[in-house]
């Protein structure tokens, strides 16, 4: 029925409600209502401003995501280098016009919503280099000028965001542009080549960063040397974390998060505080939820008729994956802290809004399979 009204140029709204992938939509839902419970426990038990803003953000977000999803692909495609110019002049705008909170300045107000642009360039980027791709022969992508072209367009928002500075951020950029490259057919060997380069310009990068960056890394290779200062978030962490045990020690009753030992605990710790209260078999599950929500992503990537929907769906999996790995990477020790929020579950009205927004280019996918871009 659907493949039919595409021959004749249309969809009604009811091909469009049948074509959503409802176990996607299934699968959000339950990480914000996971999210919203997690939320209510970091408050202690309270119905407070966290977790009341969290709820409405995601309440109007998964609108937004759900509006985004039936738009064309093809408008998404056309709107691709105008989203990336909009959010790296919005980048700009922050040095001039941005609110500083916490040593860092990272938003411009919008009246409404405190903004930052350096979440939604995780979406621009790589929905820009997607269309890039898109229009550019397979065997043609190992061209000097088609790799320091996106390598340019990669490099301009990950030293704007660095200045900000916000380094999480910008690595998390930095990981979405290389998995659309990498994607694109990119030999191996090249990023090879360039983690060499990287490991010789270490000393150089170090040089440009903040104190407290510097203290972090040398913090998580011993956090036992400053165990009230930069070492103490992962401390606290790793205790809240094995002190959860197999199955956790109850809803409301881990003891690191109510006694105010676990900092930051509604935002990038969220999954320490979930990890306490649940325990082993807890994190399982949500980290299954997010296994699934990638595998719906790829599926979704798998069934689209263009090379621009199926590349912007397996880039954006991979990045997904990466934002999820890197921040319970971080909870765990496993890498330095770099401020990487979880998707969806942490609190942040722009990291939420840009998922959403995503989202909603991966179920306009779904929607457009059958849809070819020009």
């Amino acid at each position: 029925m659907i493949r039919q009204h595409f021959h004749k140029g249309t969809l009604t709204f009811r091909d469009k409600i049948i074509a959503l992938d409802f176990l996607l939509i299934f699968l959000i839902l339950l990480l914000g209502v996971i999210s919203f419970f997690a939320m209510y426990s970091s408050e202690q038990g309270k119905f407070g401003y966290y977790t009341q803003s969290h709820i409405y953000r995601f309440s109007f977000f998964f609108i937004i995501f759900i509006i985004a999803s039936f738009f064309r692909i093809n408008f998404w495609y056309k709107s691709a280098y105008l989203f990336y110019f909009i959010t790296l002049i919005l980048l700009f705008a922050v040095d001039f016009f941005g609110v500083t909170a916490s040593g860092s300045k990272r938003w411009i107000s919008l009246f409404f919503i405190n903004l930052q642009p350096s979440e939604l360039m995780k979406v621009a980027l790589i929905i820009f280099l997607a269309r890039y791709y898109y229009n550019i022969p397979s065997e043609n992508v190992t061209n000097i000028k088609h790799i320091l072209i996106p390598l340019f367009v990669l490099a301009i928002p990950v030293f704007l965001v660095i200045s900000q500075p916000d380094l999480g951020t910008a690595v998390l950029i930095a990981l979405g542009g290389l998995a659309v490259i990498w994607l694109t057919g990119f030999r191996i060997k090249y990023f090879l080549y360039s983690f060499f380069v990287l490991i010789f310009l270490i000393p150089v990068g170090i040089s440009f960063l903040k104190p407290y960056q510097k203290s972090r890394i040398l913090s998580f290779f011993n956090p036992e040397r400053d165990p009230l200062g930069a070492g103490y978030q992962i401390i606290q962490s790793k205790i809240a974390v094995g002190s959860g045990g197999i199955f956790g020690k109850g809803f409301l009753k881990g003891s690191q998060s109510y006694l105010e030992y676990l900092p930051e605990k509604h935002t990038d710790f969220i999954f320490t505080l979930f990890s306490e209260e649940f325990g082993f078999f807890g994190s399982i599950a949500l980290l299954l939820i997010y296994v699934m929500i990638i595998y719906r992503i790829i599926v979704i990537g798998n069934q689209a008729r263009n090379d621009f929907a199926r590349l912007y769906c397996f880039s954006f999996a991979t990045a997904f994956f990466a934002y999820v790995a890197v921040n319970m990477s971080m909870v765990l020790g496993l890498v330095p802290i770099v401020g990487a929020p979880l998707p969806i579950m942490s609190y942040g009205g722009s990291s939420m809004l840009s998922m959403m927004i995503g989202l909603g280019i991966v179920m306009s996918c779904k929607i457009y399979s059958e849809e070819n871009v020009n």
